[in-house]
């Protein structure tokens, strides 16, 4: 079902659902559950007719609140960084996009980015309201990314992952580590660590699975390849830092470097340098290669 705002600028719209609660208004739930935004903002965007509900009707100042209902809205950053880097399209048909992601270019909006986003960016190159990402790789992380295009096919495709009927390769640079046996398989259980955003190890049945490799040894450091076998977030940077050879440039593993601006002459060796799988439309077998390097 299409959201009942159109896609403009190639930003979609938001959504909340309300949850069941004591609030009198919309805007009053808003207010209290996006602080950050401020009660002048979402009054703004309702005079605008920015913010409607899941029939379309708009939104004003005294809607009544209603549990359960979805409000679609437009989301605005103020001061958003650039991205000074291009994604490259190496394929396209009706059915998939198949791009080469540089470092820093978020997949999709979050936190403090918007239009700096690869699927709003090519939203708004290629006039495609419909595409959707089929998987997702960290801002860091360069490489392969695959985009669904038509929503007739989208399913085809996204049901690949979870019976892990894609293969990926990813290539990192990271120490050496002479005195350890490769190839080899890590695996261990992953779960949400501390601060939020990290991942962690912990004892007990392990979800998730890497198999590491060697392909060239530089004296101190090493181009690693990388095949995930599962897809948990972080999966290829914490793996890596277990083993004592976090991947150079890496801000969260081994540890939490401070926050600041990019640095975009240092980025993580971490590049998602190949995708393979068998067409679902035609039984055809598939691999797209990232054509970008790790120096």
């Amino acid at each position: 079902m299409k959201p009942p705002l159109p896609v403009i600028n190639g930003v979609g719209p938001s959504i909340v659902r309300l949850p069941a609660g004591e609030w009198s208004t919309v805007l009053a739930f808003l207010q209290v559950n996006f602080p950050d935004v401020g009660g002048d903002v979402w009054k703004a965007r309702m005079r605008r007719q920015q913010v409607v509900d899941d029939d379309g009707q708009l939104i004003n100042a005294e809607t009544a609140y209603r549990a359960n209902a979805c409000i679609y809205y437009y989301r605005e950053i103020k001061d958003e960084p650039h991205i000074p880097f291009e994604a490259d399209v190496i394929y396209q048909d009706e059915h998939l996009l198949v791009v080469d992601k540089p470092h820093f270019l978020p997949v999709t909006p979050s936190g403090r980015f918007l239009h700096e986003t690869l699927l709003v960016r090519l939203k708004k190159k290629y006039t495609l309201d419909d595409l959707v990402p089929l998987h997702r790789i960290d801002r860091g992380t360069a490489g392969i990314v695959m985009f669904s295009v038509n929503p007739a096919t989208r399913g085809l495709y996204q049901s690949l992952f979870p019976r892990r009927e894609v293969h990926k390769t990813y290539e990192a640079i990271a120490p050496s580590l002479p005195n350890m046996p490769f190839p080899l398989t890590h695996r261990s259980r992953m779960v949400e660590g501390e601060p939020f955003f990290r991942m962690q190890e912990i004892a007990g049945i392990p979800n998730s699975e890497t198999k590491i490799d060697v392909l060239e040894r530089r004296g101190n450091s090493s181009l690693y390849q990388l095949n995930p076998i599962t897809g948990k977030k972080h999966q290829l940077r914490l793996h890596m830092a277990a083993l004592g050879a976090g991947i150079f440039n890496d801000n969260f593993y081994p540890d939490v470097l401070p926050d600041a601006e990019d640095d975009f002459s240092r980025p993580l060796k971490l590049l998602a340098r190949a995708i393979e799988f068998v067409d679902p439309l035609n039984r055809n077998r598939r691999c797209y290669e990232s054509c970008r390097d790790l120096r």
